[in-house]
Protein backbone atom coordinates (compact mmCIF):
# COMPACT_ATOMS: atom_id res chain seq x y z
CA UNK A 1 0.00 0.00 0.00
CA UNK A 2 1.28 3.44 -0.95
CA UNK A 3 2.12 5.76 1.94
CA UNK A 4 2.15 9.54 2.12
CA UNK A 5 3.78 11.95 4.56
CA UNK A 6 1.79 14.40 6.67
CA UNK A 7 2.68 16.68 9.55
CA UNK A 8 0.31 16.75 12.56
CA UNK A 9 0.97 19.57 15.02
CA UNK A 10 4.58 19.55 13.83
CA UNK A 11 4.97 15.77 14.10
CA UNK A 12 5.84 14.24 10.75
CA UNK A 13 4.44 10.75 10.14
CA UNK A 14 3.81 8.36 7.26
CA UNK A 15 0.24 7.11 6.76
CA UNK A 16 -1.47 4.95 4.12
CA UNK A 17 -2.80 6.90 1.16
CA UNK A 18 -6.52 7.44 1.65
CA UNK A 19 -6.27 7.90 5.43
CA UNK A 20 -8.50 10.58 6.90
CA UNK A 21 -7.16 13.46 8.96
CA UNK A 22 -8.73 11.81 12.02
CA UNK A 23 -6.81 8.59 11.40
CA UNK A 24 -3.56 10.44 10.75
CA UNK A 25 -3.90 12.42 13.97
CA UNK A 26 -4.59 9.24 15.93
CA UNK A 27 -1.49 7.63 14.43
CA UNK A 28 0.54 10.66 15.51
CA UNK A 29 -0.77 10.45 19.08
CA UNK A 30 -3.41 13.20 18.89
CA UNK A 31 -7.12 12.58 19.40
CA UNK A 32 -9.63 14.70 17.49
CA UNK A 33 -13.03 14.90 19.24
CA UNK A 34 -16.13 13.69 17.39
CA UNK A 35 -19.85 13.39 18.10
CA UNK A 36 -21.43 11.96 14.95
CA UNK A 37 -18.57 9.87 13.54
CA UNK A 38 -18.67 6.06 13.73
CA UNK A 39 -16.03 4.29 11.71
CA UNK A 40 -17.51 2.56 8.64
CA UNK A 41 -21.03 3.13 9.99
CA UNK A 42 -21.74 6.86 10.22
CA UNK A 43 -19.05 8.79 8.36
CA UNK A 44 -21.10 11.91 7.58
CA UNK A 45 -19.04 14.83 8.96
CA UNK A 46 -22.21 16.48 10.24
CA UNK A 47 -21.54 17.58 13.82
CA UNK A 48 -18.44 19.70 13.00
CA UNK A 49 -16.86 18.98 16.39
CA UNK A 50 -13.98 17.32 14.52
CA UNK A 51 -12.91 20.45 12.62
CA UNK A 52 -9.18 20.97 12.23
CA UNK A 53 -7.00 23.31 10.23
CA UNK A 54 -5.20 21.86 7.21
CA UNK A 55 -2.74 23.38 4.80
CA UNK A 56 -2.31 21.77 1.39
CA UNK A 57 -0.15 24.57 0.02
CA UNK A 58 -2.86 27.22 -0.16
CA UNK A 59 -2.91 28.32 3.46
CA UNK A 60 -4.73 26.90 6.46
CA UNK A 61 -8.49 26.32 6.40
CA UNK A 62 -11.06 24.48 8.49
CA UNK A 63 -12.22 21.01 7.40
CA UNK A 64 -14.08 18.10 9.01
CA UNK A 65 -11.26 15.84 10.17
CA UNK A 66 -13.33 12.66 10.39
CA UNK A 67 -13.98 12.50 6.63
CA UNK A 68 -11.37 14.74 5.03
CA UNK A 69 -8.67 12.72 3.21
CA UNK A 70 -4.99 13.39 3.78
CA UNK A 71 -2.80 14.51 0.91
CA UNK A 72 0.96 14.26 0.65
CA UNK A 73 2.85 16.97 2.58
CA UNK A 74 -0.37 18.14 4.27
CA UNK A 75 0.02 20.13 7.49
CA UNK A 76 -2.63 19.55 10.17
CA UNK A 77 -3.40 21.59 13.29
CA UNK A 78 -5.76 19.84 15.66
CA UNK A 79 -5.94 22.36 18.51
CA UNK A 80 -5.12 25.83 17.13
CA UNK A 81 -6.97 28.88 18.54
CA UNK A 82 -9.15 28.95 15.43
CA UNK A 83 -10.03 25.25 15.84
CA UNK A 84 -10.79 25.65 19.55
CA UNK A 85 -13.03 28.66 18.92
CA UNK A 86 -14.94 26.80 16.19
CA UNK A 87 -15.54 23.78 18.40
CA UNK A 88 -16.68 25.96 21.31
CA UNK A 89 -19.19 27.78 19.14
CA UNK A 90 -20.54 24.47 17.81
CA UNK A 91 -20.96 23.14 21.35
CA UNK A 92 -22.76 26.31 22.43
CA UNK A 93 -25.14 25.99 19.47
CA UNK A 94 -25.83 22.33 20.31
CA UNK A 95 -26.59 23.29 23.91
CA UNK A 96 -28.99 26.02 22.78
CA UNK A 97 -31.64 23.39 21.96
CA UNK A 98 -30.51 20.71 24.42
CA UNK A 99 -32.41 19.79 27.59
CA UNK A 100 -29.66 20.52 30.10
CA UNK A 101 -30.97 18.56 33.09
CA UNK A 102 -27.56 17.02 33.53
CA UNK A 103 -27.75 16.38 37.28
CA UNK A 104 -30.59 13.88 36.90
CA UNK A 105 -29.56 12.46 33.52
CA UNK A 106 -28.66 8.77 33.39
CA UNK A 107 -25.56 9.65 31.37
CA UNK A 108 -24.22 12.34 33.72
CA UNK A 109 -20.52 11.66 34.21
CA UNK A 110 -20.48 9.41 31.15
CA UNK A 111 -21.82 11.80 28.51
CA UNK A 112 -19.70 12.67 25.49
CA UNK A 113 -21.34 16.09 25.11
CA UNK A 114 -20.85 16.87 28.80
CA UNK A 115 -17.18 15.91 28.61
CA UNK A 116 -16.59 18.08 25.56
CA UNK A 117 -18.23 21.07 27.25
CA UNK A 118 -15.95 20.57 30.24
CA UNK A 119 -12.87 20.12 28.05
CA UNK A 120 -13.59 23.31 26.12
CA UNK A 121 -14.63 25.39 29.10
CA UNK A 122 -18.23 26.07 28.13
CA UNK A 123 -19.39 28.17 31.08
CA UNK A 124 -22.42 30.02 29.69
CA UNK A 125 -24.75 27.39 28.24
CA UNK A 126 -27.46 29.97 27.58
CA UNK A 127 -25.44 32.06 25.12
CA UNK A 128 -27.63 31.17 22.13
CA UNK A 129 -30.85 30.32 23.95
CA UNK A 130 -34.02 30.97 21.99
CA UNK A 131 -36.89 29.02 20.52
CA UNK A 132 -36.68 25.27 21.12
CA UNK A 133 -38.74 22.26 20.13
CA UNK A 134 -40.26 20.11 22.86
CA UNK A 135 -41.12 16.44 22.58
CA UNK A 136 -42.98 13.85 24.60
CA UNK A 137 -40.82 11.00 25.85
CA UNK A 138 -41.53 7.76 23.96
CA UNK A 139 -42.08 4.99 26.53
CA UNK A 140 -43.88 2.60 24.19
CA UNK A 141 -41.09 -0.01 23.96
CA UNK A 142 -40.62 -2.67 26.62
CA UNK A 143 -36.90 -2.15 26.90
CA UNK A 144 -36.09 1.55 26.48
CA UNK A 145 -37.28 5.13 26.25
CA UNK A 146 -36.51 7.88 23.75
CA UNK A 147 -36.21 11.51 24.84
CA UNK A 148 -35.76 13.79 21.83
CA UNK A 149 -35.40 16.79 24.13
CA UNK A 150 -31.84 15.55 24.74
CA UNK A 151 -31.13 14.44 21.17
CA UNK A 152 -28.29 16.26 19.37
CA UNK A 153 -29.13 14.83 15.91
CA UNK A 154 -25.80 13.05 15.55
CA UNK A 155 -27.64 10.20 13.76
CA UNK A 156 -25.52 7.49 15.31
CA UNK A 157 -28.66 5.62 16.38
CA UNK A 158 -30.09 5.89 12.88
CA UNK A 159 -26.88 4.56 11.33
CA UNK A 160 -26.43 1.59 13.65
CA UNK A 161 -30.10 0.59 13.28
CA UNK A 162 -29.99 0.78 9.48
CA UNK A 163 -26.41 -0.17 8.63
CA UNK A 164 -25.28 -2.53 11.38
CA UNK A 165 -28.62 -4.15 12.14
CA UNK A 166 -30.30 -3.75 8.75
CA UNK A 167 -33.59 -2.70 10.34
CA UNK A 168 -33.98 1.06 10.05
CA UNK A 169 -37.05 1.68 12.20
CA UNK A 170 -35.83 5.18 13.11
CA UNK A 171 -34.68 8.06 10.97
CA UNK A 172 -34.66 11.81 10.53
CA UNK A 173 -38.18 13.25 10.24
CA UNK A 174 -38.99 16.80 9.08
CA UNK A 175 -36.23 19.16 7.93
CA UNK A 176 -34.22 22.16 9.11
CA UNK A 177 -34.90 23.42 12.62
CA UNK A 178 -37.84 21.00 12.95
CA UNK A 179 -35.71 17.89 12.34
CA UNK A 180 -36.09 15.13 14.91
CA UNK A 181 -35.32 11.42 15.10
CA UNK A 182 -38.40 9.23 15.05
CA UNK A 183 -40.21 6.33 13.43
CA UNK A 184 -42.34 6.37 10.32
CA UNK A 185 -45.72 8.08 10.77
CA UNK A 186 -44.66 9.06 14.29
CA UNK A 187 -45.31 5.55 15.59
CA UNK A 188 -44.05 4.77 19.05
CA UNK A 189 -40.96 2.58 18.97
CA UNK A 190 -42.94 -0.23 20.60
CA UNK A 191 -45.37 -0.19 17.65
CA UNK A 192 -42.59 -0.73 15.10
CA UNK A 193 -40.55 -3.77 14.12
CA UNK A 194 -37.81 -2.74 16.59
CA UNK A 195 -36.17 -5.90 17.94
CA UNK A 196 -35.06 -4.38 21.28
CA UNK A 197 -31.35 -4.99 20.60
CA UNK A 198 -30.33 -1.68 22.22
CA UNK A 199 -27.48 -0.99 19.83
CA UNK A 200 -28.87 2.53 19.46
CA UNK A 201 -28.43 2.99 23.22
CA UNK A 202 -24.89 1.68 23.06
CA UNK A 203 -23.82 4.34 20.56
CA UNK A 204 -25.86 7.36 21.72
CA UNK A 205 -23.40 9.99 23.00
CA UNK A 206 -25.93 11.61 25.36
CA UNK A 207 -29.00 10.65 27.39
CA UNK A 208 -31.53 10.79 24.56
CA UNK A 209 -32.11 7.02 24.64
CA UNK A 210 -31.61 4.62 27.51
CA UNK A 211 -32.88 1.34 28.90
CA UNK A 212 -35.91 1.35 31.18
CA UNK A 213 -34.59 1.22 34.73
CA UNK A 214 -36.01 -1.41 37.11
CA UNK A 215 -33.64 -0.89 40.03
CA UNK A 216 -36.38 0.45 42.33
CA UNK A 217 -38.74 -2.57 42.19
CA UNK A 218 -35.78 -4.93 42.58
CA UNK A 219 -34.67 -3.13 45.73
CA UNK A 220 -38.26 -3.18 47.01
CA UNK A 221 -38.37 -6.95 46.49
CA UNK A 222 -35.07 -7.38 48.35
CA UNK A 223 -36.54 -5.40 51.26
CA UNK A 224 -39.68 -7.57 51.37
CA UNK A 225 -39.18 -10.28 54.05
CA UNK A 226 -41.74 -12.54 52.37
CA UNK A 227 -39.79 -12.72 49.12
CA UNK A 228 -36.82 -14.90 48.25
CA UNK A 229 -34.88 -12.84 45.73
CA UNK A 230 -32.51 -14.76 43.48
CA UNK A 231 -30.12 -13.24 40.97
CA UNK A 232 -28.43 -14.75 37.92
CA UNK A 233 -25.65 -13.13 35.92
CA UNK A 234 -24.94 -13.71 32.23
CA UNK A 235 -21.39 -14.64 31.13
CA UNK A 236 -20.70 -11.33 29.34
CA UNK A 237 -21.53 -9.23 32.42
CA UNK A 238 -18.31 -10.25 34.18
CA UNK A 239 -16.40 -9.08 31.10
CA UNK A 240 -17.98 -5.61 31.07
CA UNK A 241 -19.01 -4.57 34.57
CA UNK A 242 -15.52 -3.45 35.58
CA UNK A 243 -15.70 -0.64 33.02
CA UNK A 244 -18.41 0.99 35.16
CA UNK A 245 -15.72 1.44 37.82
CA UNK A 246 -12.85 2.61 35.64
CA UNK A 247 -11.20 -0.74 34.98
CA UNK A 248 -9.72 -1.41 31.52
CA UNK A 249 -11.87 -2.94 28.78
CA UNK A 250 -11.35 -6.70 29.00
CA UNK A 251 -11.12 -7.06 32.80
CA UNK A 252 -12.67 -10.13 34.43
CA UNK A 253 -14.54 -9.03 37.58
CA UNK A 254 -16.53 -12.19 38.25
CA UNK A 255 -15.47 -12.53 41.90
CA UNK A 256 -16.05 -8.86 42.75
CA UNK A 257 -19.40 -8.95 40.97
CA UNK A 258 -20.58 -11.88 43.11
CA UNK A 259 -19.38 -10.14 46.27
CA UNK A 260 -21.21 -6.93 45.31
CA UNK A 261 -24.45 -8.77 44.57
CA UNK A 262 -24.38 -10.36 48.02
CA UNK A 263 -23.88 -6.95 49.59
CA UNK A 264 -26.88 -5.65 47.68
CA UNK A 265 -28.98 -8.15 49.61
CA UNK A 266 -29.83 -10.89 47.12
CA UNK A 267 -30.64 -14.14 48.91
CA UNK A 268 -28.69 -16.28 46.45
CA UNK A 269 -26.22 -15.32 43.74
CA UNK A 270 -26.33 -17.75 40.85
CA UNK A 271 -24.71 -17.99 37.42
CA UNK A 272 -26.68 -17.98 34.16
CA UNK A 273 -23.83 -20.17 32.90
CA UNK A 274 -25.53 -23.09 34.68
CA UNK A 275 -28.53 -22.61 32.39
CA UNK A 276 -26.23 -22.17 29.39
CA UNK A 277 -24.98 -25.70 30.06
CA UNK A 278 -28.61 -26.81 30.35
CA UNK A 279 -29.38 -25.10 27.05
CA UNK A 280 -26.58 -27.03 25.36
CA UNK A 281 -27.94 -30.33 26.63
CA UNK A 282 -31.37 -29.57 25.23
CA UNK A 283 -30.19 -27.91 22.03
CA UNK A 284 -27.62 -30.57 21.16
CA UNK A 285 -30.27 -33.22 21.70
CA UNK A 286 -32.69 -31.27 19.51
CA UNK A 287 -30.09 -30.92 16.77
CA UNK A 288 -29.26 -34.62 16.74
CA UNK A 289 -32.96 -35.51 16.78
CA UNK A 290 -33.63 -33.31 13.74
CA UNK A 291 -30.66 -34.76 11.87
CA UNK A 292 -31.62 -38.37 12.62
CA UNK A 293 -35.38 -38.03 12.12
CA UNK A 294 -35.62 -35.62 9.21
CA UNK A 295 -36.52 -32.55 11.23
CA UNK A 296 -36.40 -28.97 9.97
CA UNK A 297 -32.85 -27.92 9.11
CA UNK A 298 -30.83 -25.86 9.50
CA UNK A 299 -31.44 -25.66 13.22
CA UNK A 300 -30.91 -22.05 14.31
CA UNK A 301 -30.05 -21.03 17.86
CA UNK A 302 -32.61 -19.20 20.00
CA UNK A 303 -30.45 -17.73 22.78
CA UNK A 304 -30.56 -14.14 21.54
CA UNK A 305 -34.02 -12.55 22.03
CA UNK A 306 -33.17 -9.69 19.68
CA UNK A 307 -32.42 -12.20 16.95
CA UNK A 308 -35.56 -14.22 17.75
CA UNK A 309 -37.79 -11.14 17.43
CA UNK A 310 -35.98 -10.17 14.23
CA UNK A 311 -36.68 -13.63 12.82
CA UNK A 312 -40.35 -13.35 13.77
CA UNK A 313 -40.67 -9.99 11.99
CA UNK A 314 -38.36 -10.31 9.00
CA UNK A 315 -38.04 -14.07 8.37
CA UNK A 316 -41.31 -15.45 9.82
CA UNK A 317 -41.17 -18.47 7.52
CA UNK A 318 -37.92 -19.51 9.25
CA UNK A 319 -39.32 -19.53 12.80
CA UNK A 320 -39.74 -23.28 12.26
CA UNK A 321 -35.95 -23.50 12.01
CA UNK A 322 -35.49 -21.87 15.41
CA UNK A 323 -34.53 -24.14 18.26
CA UNK A 324 -37.48 -24.53 20.58
CA UNK A 325 -35.13 -24.08 23.54
CA UNK A 326 -35.75 -21.11 25.78
CA UNK A 327 -32.80 -18.79 26.25
CA UNK A 328 -30.47 -19.48 29.20
CA UNK A 329 -32.04 -16.55 31.08
CA UNK A 330 -35.50 -18.06 30.80
CA UNK A 331 -34.36 -21.63 31.40
CA UNK A 332 -32.71 -20.47 34.58
CA UNK A 333 -35.89 -18.82 35.78
CA UNK A 334 -37.92 -21.91 34.94
CA UNK A 335 -35.53 -24.15 36.89
CA UNK A 336 -35.32 -21.72 39.82
CA UNK A 337 -39.10 -21.64 40.24
CA UNK A 338 -39.60 -25.39 39.89
CA UNK A 339 -36.59 -27.56 40.72
CA UNK A 340 -34.92 -25.13 43.12
CA UNK A 341 -38.22 -24.00 44.65
CA UNK A 342 -38.95 -27.63 45.56
CA UNK A 343 -35.49 -28.04 47.05
CA UNK A 344 -35.85 -25.05 49.38
CA UNK A 345 -39.57 -25.52 50.00
CA UNK A 346 -40.70 -22.11 48.78
CA UNK A 347 -43.83 -21.31 46.76
CA UNK A 348 -42.74 -20.08 43.29
CA UNK A 349 -45.03 -17.08 43.79
CA UNK A 350 -42.70 -15.92 46.58
CA UNK A 351 -39.55 -16.23 44.49
CA UNK A 352 -38.40 -13.11 42.68
CA UNK A 353 -36.02 -13.98 39.86
CA UNK A 354 -33.72 -11.15 38.77
CA UNK A 355 -31.32 -11.44 35.85
CA UNK A 356 -28.30 -9.26 35.12
CA UNK A 357 -27.83 -9.20 31.38
CA UNK A 358 -25.65 -7.46 28.78
CA UNK A 359 -28.81 -7.24 26.70
CA UNK A 360 -31.79 -4.87 26.56
CA UNK A 361 -33.86 -7.37 24.55
CA UNK A 362 -34.03 -9.51 27.68
CA UNK A 363 -36.41 -6.89 29.10
CA UNK A 364 -38.75 -7.69 26.21
CA UNK A 365 -38.17 -11.43 26.47
CA UNK A 366 -39.37 -11.76 30.07
CA UNK A 367 -42.81 -10.60 28.95
CA UNK A 368 -43.16 -13.03 26.03
CA UNK A 369 -45.89 -15.66 26.01
CA UNK A 370 -44.97 -19.22 26.99
CA UNK A 371 -42.30 -18.12 29.47
CA UNK A 372 -43.99 -19.20 32.71
CA UNK A 373 -43.06 -22.77 33.53
CA UNK A 374 -44.32 -22.56 37.14
CA UNK A 375 -47.46 -20.57 36.32
CA UNK A 376 -45.65 -17.32 37.09
CA UNK A 377 -43.10 -15.46 34.95
CA UNK A 378 -39.83 -17.39 34.67
CA UNK A 379 -37.95 -14.11 35.24
CA UNK A 380 -39.46 -11.10 37.01
CA UNK A 381 -36.89 -8.38 36.30
CA UNK A 382 -34.02 -8.15 33.85
CA UNK A 383 -31.38 -5.51 34.57
CA UNK A 384 -28.56 -4.46 32.28
CA UNK A 385 -24.89 -4.45 33.20
CA UNK A 386 -25.21 -0.65 33.43
CA UNK A 387 -28.11 -0.89 35.87
CA UNK A 388 -26.09 -3.20 38.09
CA UNK A 389 -23.22 -0.70 38.02
CA UNK A 390 -25.59 2.05 39.14
CA UNK A 391 -27.03 -0.16 41.90
CA UNK A 392 -23.57 -0.83 43.27
CA UNK A 393 -22.63 2.85 43.19
CA UNK A 394 -25.84 3.98 44.88
CA UNK A 395 -25.40 1.40 47.62
CA UNK A 396 -21.99 2.87 48.45
CA UNK A 397 -20.21 -0.41 47.81
CA UNK A 398 -16.46 -0.08 47.27
CA UNK A 399 -16.42 -2.34 44.23
CA UNK A 400 -12.70 -2.15 43.56
CA UNK A 401 -11.92 -2.98 47.18
CA UNK A 402 -14.00 -6.18 47.29
CA UNK A 403 -12.40 -9.59 47.71
CA UNK A 404 -13.45 -12.21 45.16
CA UNK A 405 -16.34 -14.50 46.14
CA UNK A 406 -17.88 -17.53 44.44
CA UNK A 407 -21.39 -18.22 43.16
CA UNK A 408 -23.82 -20.19 45.30
CA UNK A 409 -24.50 -23.87 44.65
CA UNK A 410 -26.05 -25.73 42.93
CA UNK A 411 -27.19 -23.23 40.29
CA UNK A 412 -23.81 -21.53 40.27
CA UNK A 413 -21.91 -24.52 38.92
CA UNK A 414 -20.98 -24.29 35.24
CA UNK A 415 -18.39 -25.21 32.63
CA UNK A 416 -16.11 -23.50 30.15
CA UNK A 417 -18.61 -24.28 27.41
CA UNK A 418 -21.18 -22.10 29.15
CA UNK A 419 -19.05 -19.03 29.70
CA UNK A 420 -18.19 -18.64 26.01
CA UNK A 421 -21.91 -18.20 25.25
CA UNK A 422 -21.22 -14.48 25.61
CA UNK A 423 -19.05 -14.30 22.49
CA UNK A 424 -20.13 -14.83 18.90
CA UNK A 425 -19.46 -18.46 17.99
CA UNK A 426 -19.51 -19.53 21.63
CA UNK A 427 -22.91 -21.23 21.53
CA UNK A 428 -21.91 -23.10 18.39
CA UNK A 429 -18.63 -24.26 19.92
CA UNK A 430 -20.30 -25.33 23.15
CA UNK A 431 -22.96 -27.27 21.25
CA UNK A 432 -20.38 -28.96 19.05
CA UNK A 433 -18.42 -30.12 22.09
CA UNK A 434 -21.46 -31.99 23.39
CA UNK A 435 -22.87 -33.11 20.03
CA UNK A 436 -19.55 -34.67 19.00
CA UNK A 437 -19.27 -36.44 22.35
CA UNK A 438 -22.81 -37.80 22.04
CA UNK A 439 -22.11 -39.21 18.57
CA UNK A 440 -18.53 -40.44 19.01
CA UNK A 441 -17.69 -40.56 22.70
CA UNK A 442 -14.81 -38.20 22.03
CA UNK A 443 -14.33 -34.89 23.87
CA UNK A 444 -12.96 -32.28 21.45
CA UNK A 445 -12.49 -28.90 23.13
CA UNK A 446 -11.60 -26.18 20.66
CA UNK A 447 -13.31 -25.22 17.39
CA UNK A 448 -11.26 -22.17 16.37
CA UNK A 449 -13.01 -21.79 13.01
CA UNK A 450 -16.13 -20.38 14.70
CA UNK A 451 -14.23 -17.96 16.95
CA UNK A 452 -13.47 -14.32 16.22
CA UNK A 453 -15.46 -11.15 15.62
CA UNK A 454 -16.06 -11.56 11.90
CA UNK A 455 -19.70 -10.96 11.00
CA UNK A 456 -20.14 -14.33 9.27
CA UNK A 457 -18.11 -17.51 9.82
CA UNK A 458 -18.50 -20.94 8.23
CA UNK A 459 -16.99 -24.36 8.91
CA UNK A 460 -17.47 -28.02 8.09
CA UNK A 461 -16.68 -30.76 10.60
CA UNK A 462 -16.64 -34.50 9.92
CA UNK A 463 -18.41 -36.23 12.80
CA UNK A 464 -19.17 -39.96 12.88
CA UNK A 465 -18.71 -40.14 9.12
CA UNK A 466 -21.00 -37.19 8.41
CA UNK A 467 -19.99 -33.71 7.21
CA UNK A 468 -21.68 -31.23 9.54
CA UNK A 469 -21.88 -27.77 7.98
CA UNK A 470 -22.22 -24.88 10.39
CA UNK A 471 -22.37 -21.09 10.19
CA UNK A 472 -22.19 -18.26 12.71
CA UNK A 473 -23.49 -14.71 12.26
CA UNK A 474 -23.57 -11.73 14.62
CA UNK A 475 -25.25 -8.42 13.92
CA UNK A 476 -28.61 -8.61 12.22
CA UNK A 477 -27.48 -7.22 8.85
CA UNK A 478 -25.09 -10.19 8.70
CA UNK A 479 -27.89 -12.52 9.78
CA UNK A 480 -30.01 -11.21 6.92
CA UNK A 481 -27.22 -11.82 4.41
CA UNK A 482 -26.70 -15.37 5.66
CA UNK A 483 -30.38 -16.32 5.74
CA UNK A 484 -31.06 -14.92 2.29
CA UNK A 485 -28.33 -17.19 0.95
CA UNK A 486 -29.98 -20.15 2.69
CA UNK A 487 -33.39 -19.24 1.25
CA UNK A 488 -31.97 -18.88 -2.27
CA UNK A 489 -30.20 -22.25 -2.03
CA UNK A 490 -26.80 -20.58 -2.26
CA UNK A 491 -25.72 -21.99 1.12
CA UNK A 492 -26.52 -25.24 2.88
CA UNK A 493 -26.00 -25.71 6.62
CA UNK A 494 -27.07 -28.11 9.33
CA UNK A 495 -26.68 -25.72 12.27
CA UNK A 496 -26.55 -21.92 12.48
CA UNK A 497 -25.78 -19.69 15.44
CA UNK A 498 -27.07 -16.10 15.28
CA UNK A 499 -26.49 -13.33 17.81
CA UNK A 500 -28.41 -10.09 17.47
CA UNK A 501 -25.52 -7.86 18.51
CA UNK A 502 -22.24 -7.54 16.55
CA UNK A 503 -19.66 -9.68 18.32
CA UNK A 504 -22.29 -11.32 20.50
CA UNK A 505 -23.41 -10.55 24.04
CA UNK A 506 -20.09 -8.97 25.01
CA UNK A 507 -21.19 -6.08 22.79
CA UNK A 508 -24.81 -6.17 23.90
CA UNK A 509 -27.01 -3.12 24.10
CA UNK A 510 -26.93 -3.26 27.90
CA UNK A 511 -23.15 -3.24 28.30
CA UNK A 512 -21.25 -0.17 29.60
CA UNK A 513 -21.17 2.61 27.02
CA UNK A 514 -17.76 3.31 25.55
CA UNK A 515 -16.97 6.72 24.06
CA UNK A 516 -16.80 6.64 20.30
CA UNK A 517 -13.27 8.01 20.38
CA UNK A 518 -12.30 4.63 21.86
CA UNK A 519 -14.75 2.49 19.89
CA UNK A 520 -13.43 3.82 16.60
CA UNK A 521 -9.93 2.52 17.31
CA UNK A 522 -10.34 -0.37 19.80
CA UNK A 523 -12.24 -3.59 19.09
CA UNK A 524 -14.11 -3.76 22.38
CA UNK A 525 -15.84 -6.94 21.21
CA UNK A 526 -12.54 -8.79 20.95
CA UNK A 527 -11.19 -7.41 24.24
CA UNK A 528 -14.27 -8.49 26.20
CA UNK A 529 -14.44 -11.86 24.41
CA UNK A 530 -10.87 -12.62 25.51
CA UNK A 531 -12.12 -12.60 29.10
CA UNK A 532 -14.56 -15.41 28.38
CA UNK A 533 -12.17 -17.55 26.36
CA UNK A 534 -9.51 -17.16 29.07
CA UNK A 535 -12.00 -18.31 31.72
CA UNK A 536 -12.96 -21.27 29.53
CA UNK A 537 -9.33 -22.28 29.06
CA UNK A 538 -8.78 -22.31 32.83
CA UNK A 539 -11.96 -24.18 33.80
CA UNK A 540 -11.52 -27.72 35.15
CA UNK A 541 -14.63 -28.83 33.23
CA UNK A 542 -15.18 -27.48 29.72
CA UNK A 543 -18.06 -29.57 28.34
CA UNK A 544 -21.68 -29.01 29.34
CA UNK A 545 -22.46 -32.73 29.58
CA UNK A 546 -19.80 -33.10 32.30
CA UNK A 547 -21.28 -30.46 34.61
CA UNK A 548 -22.14 -32.37 37.84
CA UNK A 549 -25.02 -30.01 38.63
CA UNK A 550 -26.49 -30.63 35.18
CA UNK A 551 -26.21 -34.39 35.67
CA UNK A 552 -27.96 -34.01 39.02
CA UNK A 553 -30.91 -32.01 37.67
CA UNK A 554 -31.56 -34.63 34.99
CA UNK A 555 -31.23 -37.49 37.49
CA UNK A 556 -33.43 -35.83 40.09
CA UNK A 557 -35.92 -33.85 38.06
CA UNK A 558 -35.79 -33.66 34.26
CA UNK A 559 -35.05 -37.35 33.51
CA UNK A 560 -33.12 -36.79 30.26
CA UNK A 561 -32.55 -34.16 27.55
CA UNK A 562 -35.65 -33.78 25.43
CA UNK A 563 -37.93 -35.51 27.95
CA UNK A 564 -41.58 -34.52 28.24
CA UNK A 565 -40.86 -32.63 31.46
CA UNK A 566 -37.88 -30.88 29.90
CA UNK A 567 -40.08 -29.74 27.04
CA UNK A 568 -42.72 -28.43 29.40
CA UNK A 569 -40.24 -26.36 31.38
CA UNK A 570 -37.36 -25.51 29.05
CA UNK A 571 -38.86 -25.12 25.59
CA UNK A 572 -41.06 -22.45 24.04
CA UNK A 573 -42.93 -21.31 20.95
CA UNK A 574 -42.71 -18.40 18.50
CA UNK A 575 -45.06 -16.14 16.57
CA UNK A 576 -44.98 -14.84 13.02
CA UNK A 577 -45.07 -11.03 13.23
CA UNK A 578 -45.70 -8.35 10.63
CA UNK A 579 -43.24 -5.59 9.68
CA UNK A 580 -44.16 -2.10 10.89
Amino acid sequence: MENITVKVNGVEISVPKGSTVLEAAHAAGFEIPTLCYMKEINEIGACRICVVEVNEGRGFRLVAGCVYPCTDKMEILTASPKVIESRKKTLELILSTHDRKCLSCVRSGNCELQKLCKDYGIEDASKYDGVTNTYEVDNSAAHMYRDNNKCILCRRCVAVCANTQGIGVIGANERGFKTYIGSAFDMGLGETSCVSCGQCIAVCPVGAIAEKDYIKPVLEAIADPEKVVLVQTAPAVRAGLGECFGLPIGTNVEGKMVAALRRLGFDKVFDTDFAADLTIMEEANEFLDRVKNGGKLPLITSCSPGWVKYCEHYFPEMTENLSSCKSPQQMFGAVAKTYYAEKIGVDPKNIVMVSIMPCTAKKFEIGRDDQNAAGVPDVDYSLTTRELGRMIERAGINFLGLEDEKFDDPLGISTGAAVIFGATGGVMEAALRTAVYTLTGENPIDFPEVRGTEGIKEATYTVAGMDVKVAVASGLANAKELLEKVQKGEADYHFIEIMGCPGGCVNGGGQPQVAMGIRNFVDIRAERAKVLYNIDAEMPVRQSHENPAIKAIYDEFLEKPGSHKAHELLHTTYVKRSIN
